[in-house]
């Protein structure tokens, strides 16, 4: 529906229809939840009005040095309050939002500024070297550099400069927001890990931000004024629409700038945290954590996983501690998470090492998405029957407008009126869906296909195993075998000959570890590991 013109020629929109946007809610909030809690950093705490105006004044003087709609603004900071407020402050002025990973190295950063064109950067004291080198490789126009010290933690502003708060001071507080004329106007662009070759740019439109942060509050089972951990990275999927998502609900932000088991134990006690999400490394690092960096609370904390199958025997070590974990899926494609392992009644006799099985499941379609199947070549439904395995296709609101400057990968991506996710999956008879592996990993020993996802979660049950990844080595009589990388558990000795001994108990002769590398995984700065750099190491092994 397009604009109305009244008699004087002005243009208004009608009564049944406003563009949706997630911006909506943070202008709300600063309405009815005016004087609630809205964000918390350590002695940063403001309240919604508080919020909204910083975010306003942030809008205002980025318009002011010079941004105009549809500029692209960046970010290269941590989950701290001034990456919060770009998510609203950024689009109120027009712009589109690029957060960029803090741990990328610096020639991806710098594509990564050349590729999304952006005019001003906002970066975070402990990131101006590596903004600094990018800006020097690239090949296009540099970004206007705004520095973010956090005094909280010890990186004060260096002078080289202006900074964060300075810029906000010449904003006006009650900057009259510019909200989208359509809303399949660009949000957020979020560039992909780039395992394979150069990343691509996602493009979020506010539609799908809006929709995917309603669905979510559903499928979370929220109610008025969670407390929301800030764990999954802002910049990886906009924090999964989190921080979007928490003004429809007067909810409170409570910045985390280090991931640590003390850091999350600490805000659950000190904050009263109900919500938050994490890749499974997460789980296992608050089931690991030592006596001295755990404190006590007395409610039950949501949580949704997601990034890997969560091992069920880490499932089923975390939700005595208080935590009750439901496994979500979705790529940035999808604006994270996408589907959710749906309870039922039906499993609630479950215990164990069988209830943490079901709940690894990636689950069904979250309420803001028409479909979320899995798929043979031809495009069909393969049975529900748990085995027969496909790719997860995903259609509906909630999957990116695109790839930026990409129209062959966009229509590749969507070729046959879903989005193709890469993922291998089976269904169960309810139409939950399984990941039984990424494509490329799923290896193919002597013409057997092997999950290295049904490997790797049995070697995560024995008890001295904190972290694994299987992936396939080259082998001259066999194509591929096994090859198991293994983080042990502080303290904790087993060898590769008893780990494989263990294997073998539990899982059929061909898919058993043939050799077992004991070393730190390498991993992302969302806790996913890279799986890429250690087939590498196999190769030479």
């Amino acid at each position: 529906m397009g604009w109305l013109a009244d008699e004087t020629g002005l243009e208004k929109r009608p009564a049944n229809y406003t563009p949706l946007t997630p911006l909506s809610f943070l202008g709300r909030a600063a309405e009815v939840f005016s004087d609630q809690l809205a964000v918390v950093y350590g002695p940063h705490r403001k309240t919604y009005k508080e919020y909204h105006a910083r975010c306003s004044q942030l809008a205002s003087a980025l318009a002011g040095i010079g941004v105009q709609p549809g500029d692209v603004v960046a970010t290269l900071i941590p989950n701290l309050p001034p990456q919060a407020e770009a998510h609203f402050g950024v689009p109120a002025c027009g712009a589109v939002l690029n957060t960029i990973n803090t741990r990328l190295d610096v020639a991806t950063v710098a594509y990564i500024f050349d590729h999304g064109g952006a005019k001003v950067v906002l970066v975070d004291t402990q990131f101006l070297d590596l903004a600094e080198a990018a800006m020097d490789a690239m090949q296009g126009a540099k970004p206007i550099v705004i520095e973010v010290p956090d005094d909280h933690v010890g990186y004060p502003a260096t002078g080289r400069y202006e900074t964060y708060e300075a810029l906000l001071e010449k904003g006006d507080p009650a900057y009259d927001w510019i909200m989208p004329a359509d809303e399949w106007e660009s949000l957020a662009l979020n560039y992909t890990s780039g395992t394979t070759g150069r990343p691509k740019g996602v493009v979020y439109h506010h539609r799908g931000a809006y929709l995917n942060a309603m669905g979510q509050i559903v499928s979370w089972r929220m109610v008025l004024h969670p407390v929301y951990l800030t764990i999954v990275p802002l910049f990886h999927c906009n924090g999964w629409c989190h921080t979007w998502m928490m003004p429809a609900l007067g909810g409170t932000i409570v910045g985390c700038r280090d991931i640590t088991a003390k850091a999350i134990f600490d805000a659950i006690a000190d904050e009263g945290v109900t919500h938050f999400g994490g890749a499974p490394i997460v789980l296992n690092m608050l089931v690991n954590a030592p006596p001295g960096d755990r404190r006590a609370f007395d409610h039950t904390v949501e949580v949704f996983t997601a990034g890997a199958p969560p091992a069920p025997s880490t499932l089923a070590k975390i939700e005595p501690m208080g935590f009750n974990v439901t496994q979500v899926y979705g790529l940035t494609e999808t604006y994270g998470p996408g589907t959710e392992c749906l309870w039922s009644s039906r499993w609630d006799h479950l215990i164990g090492d069988e209830r943490a099985a079901v709940k690894a499941r990636q689950g069904v379609a979250m309420p803001f998405l028409e479909h979320v199947t899995v798929m043979d070549d031809t495009m069909a439904e393969v049975p529900r029957d748990g085995a027969s395995k496909g790719e997860i296709m995903f259609r509906g609101n909630g999957v990116m407008k695109g790839y930026y400057k990409n129209p062959e990968a966009t229509a590749e991506s969507f070729e046959g009126g879903y989005f193709h996710s890469g993922d291998i999956a089976v269904m169960h008879g309810d139409g939950h869906i399984q990941i039984a592996d990424r494509a490329k990993d799923i290896i193919i020993s002597g013409g057997e296909n092997i999950s290295s996802v049904e490997v790797e979660g049995v070697l995560m049950a024995h008890d001295a195993v904190n972290l694994c990844a299987v992936v396939a080595k080259p082998d001259e009589k066999w194509g591929e075998i096994p090859c198991a990388f293994v983080e042990l558990k502080p303290g904790a000795e087993v060898s590769e000959a008893e780990l494989i001994a263990f294997s073998r108990t539990r899982l059929a002769g061909f898919k058993t570890p043939k050799r077992v590398v004991f070393q730190e995984l390498p991993k992302t700065s969302t806790g996913k590991i890279q799986k890429f750099e250690l087939r590498k190491l196999a190769r030479d092994i």
